[in-house]
């Protein structure tokens, strides 16, 4: 069996824990060793998963944001869930620019942002069940391409 590590956090839907999440997973991530900028492009992507679940999911109701974080070897996963409204249509929901919430100068940019920083995105969504963003990041990828050819 490969060695893994994996943590859990669950903290209400309140705009002022989104740095929270940001910190706890940060704090997580650091035992891979990973460059500012990989730290950056996690902390980004939780960013926006727990905003789009306070924004969108609960629709700044009251409720609970689950966080789930396993190190298997070079490779982040991380899930941020929750038990809000659901997503009717995924697949248009992760377009750019789309927004449910113009009138709150919502970008639209939540999930492309996610993509652009992390290597892999997926998102399970079920109408009034909730929703499960799953995400993947590689550390350290190019690290070793980078050292062999400096020599």
């Amino acid at each position: 069996m490969r060695d893994t590590n994996e943590m859990e956090i669950q903290f209400d839907s309140k705009s002022c824990n989104e740095g929270f999440a940001r910190v706890a997973v940060a704090a997580f991530l650091t035992q891979m060793n990973p460059t500012v900028e990989e730290v950056a492009d996690v902390k980004t992507a939780v960013s926006e998963a727990v905003t789009n679940a306070i924004i969108h999911g609960y629709e700044k109701r009251k409720g609970k944001i689950r966080i789930f974080c396993r190190i298997l070897e070079n490779q982040f996963f991380m899930e941020v869930s929750d038990k809000g409204k659901g997503i009717l249509n995924v697949e248009e929901a992760m377009q750019p620019m789309y927004t449910t919430k113009p009138e709150e100068d919502r970008s639209g940019m939540g999930f492309a942002f996610m993509e652009a920083f992390m290597d892999e995105v997926k998102v399970k969504s079920e109408p009034e069940k909730g929703t499960c963003v799953r995400m993947k990041k590689i550390i350290g990828k190019g690290r070793e391409l980078w050292t062999t050819q400096s020599l």
